[in-house]
């Protein structure tokens, strides 16, 4: 939440901890539900492992339960902000391995710009339904601070 509010946005803690969703993002007066992940170990491949979806028994995190993950992968310090049409396709873990070019979710890494969207929270949330995903225009603004 310190990160997000360090990039500008306007974050709300929801009261409890009984909703699928850990943090709020405002955007000119929509709202973005988004989830918290973080990973510490697990090192394969030159990557992270990242548990993405809650633990077994419970039901999987959907669309209609968040707008974005935030990964965090604490020993590289750099965050992955996901879309809920990508979280949808993902499986109980992801591998997040940020000192690879080029890898899977690159596109990702510190796009802290899709959580600042031009349009309310329902707009953005139904162009993001759409099949092209934001992507991170330029790698230079989106990753991660030399």
């Amino acid at each position: 939440m310190a990160k997000a509010a360090g990039h500008g946005l306007a974050v709300l803690k929801p009261w409890g901890d009984s909703l699928r969703y850990d943090f709020v993002v405002e955007t000119e007066g929509g709202f973005l539900r988004v989830q918290v992940k973080s990973t510490f170990n697990h090192r394969i491949k030159g990557g992270y492992m990242c548990h993405v979806q809650p633990p077994p028994h419970t039901p999987r995190y959907s669309a209609r339960d968040v707008d974005f993950l935030a990964l965090y992968v604490i020993p590289e310090d750099v965050w992955y902000i996901v879309p809920s049409p990508v979280l949808t396709r993902m499986k109980g873990s992801i591998l997040l391995s940020p000192a690879s070019p080029g890898h899977k979710y690159e596109s990702y890494l510190e796009a802290w710009h899709l959580l600042r969207g031009t349009r309310s929270g329902r707009r953005l949330r139904r162009k993001m339904g759409r099949a092209r995903l934001p992507k991170c225009p330029r790698r230079a603004q989106c990753g991660p601070k030399p």
